[in-house]
């Protein structure tokens, strides 16, 4: 399986599955059908990327079970709940629990194209947001532990005579440091190397001054 963005929907129901995937390719929007999680979950690799159209009934794992396997597993596949007029209590908990949409049934094809569009989109963002993650942390395996605070710092928005007071050192190496930092992390700029710093925990991004 590659990682084009695709539409996986899930649903017990052959006539929906097969509705669904008629939607989808007619919007040119690709598409993969599942009858159980199971089936969905036996298939899953890391690079999946797209969106989840989930039924929130299903036998055997639920859609709400479902939602949660791909949160612990931190998959970053956006869900859209697909519910019946009586499963409303169960959409509400699935939204809670980080659902985008839930449409109900019976559905308006362009509300819920729409919403898969924006799933779609949400879900482009959190993939690139996982990549720059992973990278992030490989990269601070290569910096030393004075190289570490120095980029805390830069990337807090400390100005390099602050940081220099702060860590008992000259500006100057403050300068050799941050250098090192750039080249290590392949930071194209400083709003850059601010995003690697928040993809790799080290800082937050209610911390940052920039």
């Amino acid at each position: 399986m590659n990682d084009t963005p695709t539409v996986f929907v899930l649903d017990d129901d052959e006539a929906v599955r097969d509705a669904l995937s008629v939607l989808f390719e007619s919007c040119d929007l690709p598409v993969r059908t599942y009858a159980s999680g199971e089936l969905f979950l036996k298939d899953l690799n890391s690079n999946f990327s797209g969106c989840v159209v989930l039924d929130v009934r299903m036998p055997g794992l639920s859609g709400l079970d479902l939602q949660q396997r791909l949160l612990a597993m931190e998959i970053p596949l956006p869900v859209i709940i697909v519910t019946g007029h009586g499963d409303l209590p169960m959409a509400v908990k699935a939204m809670k629990a980080g659902a985008v949409d839930f449409i109900e049934k019976p559905f308006d094809d362009e509300v819920l194209l729409e919403s898969v569009r924006d799933a779609l989109t949400r879900g482009a963002k959190l993939r690139a947001e996982s990549v720059l993650a992973e990278s992030s942390k490989l990269g601070l395996d290569r910096l030393t532990a004075r190289e570490r605070e120095v980029l805390e710092k830069v990337a807090l928005g400390h100005p390099n005579k602050v940081i220099a007071y702060d860590l008992g050192i000259s500006p100057r190496t403050v300068e050799i440091h941050r250098a090192r930092v750039i080249e290590k992390l392949q930071a194209k700029n400083l709003s850059h190397l601010v995003r690697i710093a928040i993809a790799a925990g080290i800082i937050h991004t209610n911390d940052t001054k920039t």
